[in-house]
């Protein structure tokens, strides 16, 4: 008969730390796509820059008293075109000199604010409404309702929106800081549709989408709960952007007339009633459109900073 085969001897467990798997709590999770751009943004010294800009900004929009305690609207014919900027009285109504009806320069762009920050922000939050909406809805259902909704964007795509808002605005004797939004608003949704319509096709070839419908969800479901929160970075990154280009819109607009009109104070009514001179009080003319570069310039260097954090490909 053959010999029982014996089981080896186990040797002395080996020396060393034991390895011991990490707990539960203590598993690194997955960062989302959010929380890797916001960690991209921080290391992001523009995105600093533009954010202290578009704080200070927004401080001067909501609250103007912050800054100075003079009413804008105040005329004293005495000091009419008086003196140059007194850059020795800060926060004070002579610190950016007065204009030709004797009002505070540093008061009126202090408060001029107000007006282009409030247009810039609703504009861009009702394109980013109409255009994403519609975008979704082309990208999402596609057949003849994608046909009808891409021509009719090509259709407003052939209107600059700087002509679209003179030929609108046209239309109103009386022109507010909701006017102008509208104006703005109608003419300026297409990109933000074309953007959203991209995304929304590209997200609803995924495996989740699949795999929700194949479960039962509805198309309301589907595409509020799973396609459109992974549609929204390239909007986000887009709208941040033009941000700016409708807060010069709207200056541009003032400033030929057609815009904002007075009593209501705004940087581009201010450059457009300093225009015609130039030479002799330039200050009231440079101290608005300054503010009024900076504000553009912190935008579109946010919308940079944005797009560069949301696209890994150009890490």
């Amino acid at each position: 008969m053959p010999e029982n085969t014996l089981a080896p001897e186990a040797g002395p467990a080996p020396s060393g730390p034991a390895v011991t798997p990490p707990a539960s709590g203590e598993v690194t999770k997955a960062r989302s796509l959010g929380q890797d751009a916001w960690r991209e943004l921080r290391r992001n010294p523009i995105f600093w820059f533009s954010a202290v800009l578009l704080v200070l900004f927004l401080l001067m929009a909501a609250l103007p008293g912050l800054f100075t305690d003079v009413d804008p609207r105040h005329a004293d014919l005495r000091n009419h075109y008086l003196g140059k900027p007194n850059w020795g009285h800060i926060f004070q109504a002579d610190w950016f000199g007065y204009n030709g009806q004797g009002q505070s320069v540093y008061a009126r762009t202090i408060y001029g604010a107000r007006a282009s920050v409030i247009i810039g922000v609703c504009v861009t939050l009702g394109v980013t409404l109409v255009g994403g909406l519609i975008g979704m809805f082309a990208g999402y259902f596609g057949g003849w309702l994608d046909t009808l909704l891409s021509r009719l964007t090509d259709i407003f795509f052939g209107i600059p929106l700087l002509l679209g808002g003179l030929v609108l605005l046209q239309a109103f004797t009386h022109r507010t800081i909701w006017t102008v939004t509208l104006a703005l608003i109608a003419f300026g949704w297409m990109p933000l549709a074309r953007v959203m319509r991209g995304a929304v096709i590209t997200q609803k070839q995924a495996d989740f989408v699949t795999a929700a419908r194949a479960l039962g969800a509805g198309t309301t479901r589907i595409l509020f709960r799973h396609i459109l929160p992974n549609a929204l970075a390239p909007v986000i990154v887009v709208a941040t952007i033009a941000l700016g280009g409708f807060v010069s819109t709207e200056a541009t607009l003032s400033y030929l007339g057609i815009g904002l009109q007075p009593p209501t104070v705004s940087w581009g009514v201010d450059i457009s009633d300093a225009n015609d001179l130039l030479r002799e009080a330039p200050h009231v003319l440079l101290v608005p459109a300054t503010f009024l570069s900076l504000t553009v310039l912190a935008f579109i260097l946010l919308g940079d900073a944005v797009r560069d954090a949301f696209d890994p490909k150009l890490r």
